[in-house]
């Protein structure tokens, strides 16, 4: 018989409150909350194990995944609670998390597309940043020194699910910087100093398309380690784009060189 929860003070529900809001606690707990059946799907394509599905009979609008699942229910009340946002169809998921590493990327080719960003602060930004690395056919992004973890429920639906489709490696800079060279990975650093632009540069061979945040830039590490400097050119009077816009725009330049589209 499933659980049905009618109080906001259930050990379960204050459960999920600190998934939804703790990066702490989503890393003791080793799981993370999905909401929504789109999102959910694309989870469970991507190999993740779900723990439990929270239902709201009285929200529910869409088909409960064929899984092999606790089922708990729960009030509108209370799943206005826990929902990190409102129209999620009365679905939510409790996910066991996963951490790859760097030496678990595979790569179906020789000249992967990667794109690596550094010290990344808006979670709403790093969620973008990975629908457009999922729409680019990335083979992976990789975030070094985070300042949010991916399982952030804002990146979850800032990328629409594609947290689960593009694999994400968490690492520091110097351990991306050594794993980049000893695989033959040229390292394309986005900066306005010293740079080329970015369409007069090679991109068809193995590629690592490298971000810093809007504020302060890449770190010297970064700059250092560069194959090449590139940038976006400025018609304006502003000198930068959202990192998500600029990581498009680069993204597909890769595509259009590699498979002329």
């Amino acid at each position: 018989m499933n659980e049905t929860i009618t109080s906001v003070h259930n050990p379960r529900v204050k459960q999920l409150m600190k998934l939804q809001g703790s990066s702490a606690g989503r890393r003791s707990m080793g799981m993370f909350v999905v909401e929504g059946r789109r999102e959910l799907d694309h989870c469970i394509e991507g190999g993740y194990r779900v723990q439990t599905l929270i239902i709201c009979r009285e929200l529910i609008d869409c088909q409960l995944p064929d899984i092999d699942a606790q089922q708990i229910e729960v009030s509108a009340y209370v799943y206005s609670k826990i929902a990190y946002r409102g129209t999620t169809e009365g679905l939510m998921a409790v996910v066991e998390a996963r951490h790859m590493r760097l030496d678990d990327l595979h790569f179906k080719h020789n000249q992967p597309l990667l794109l690596v960003l550094e010290s990344v602060e808006k979670p709403g930004n790093l969620g973008a940043v990975l629908r457009s690395a999922d729409a680019a056919g990335a083979d992976a992004v990789i975030v070094c020194d985070p300042l949010t973890d991916i399982y952030n429920p804002n990146i979850i639906r800032s990328s629409i699910g594609a947290v689960f489709t593009v694999p994400c490696v968490a690492v520091s800079s110097d351990q991306c910087i050594d794993w980049l060279r000893r695989h033959g990975i040229q390292i394309l650093t986005a900066q306005l100093q010293d740079s080329h632009l970015y369409y007069n540069t090679d991109m068809q061979r193995a590629t690592a398309l490298v971000m810093g945040t809007e504020s302060t830039g890449l770190t010297d590490a970064w700059r250092q380690a560069a194959s090449a400097h590139i940038r976006i050119p400025m018609q304006g009077c502003l000198d930068s784009l959202n990192v998500s816009v600029s990581a498009a725009i680069l993204l597909y330049e890769a595509v259009r060189q590699r498979h002329g589209e």
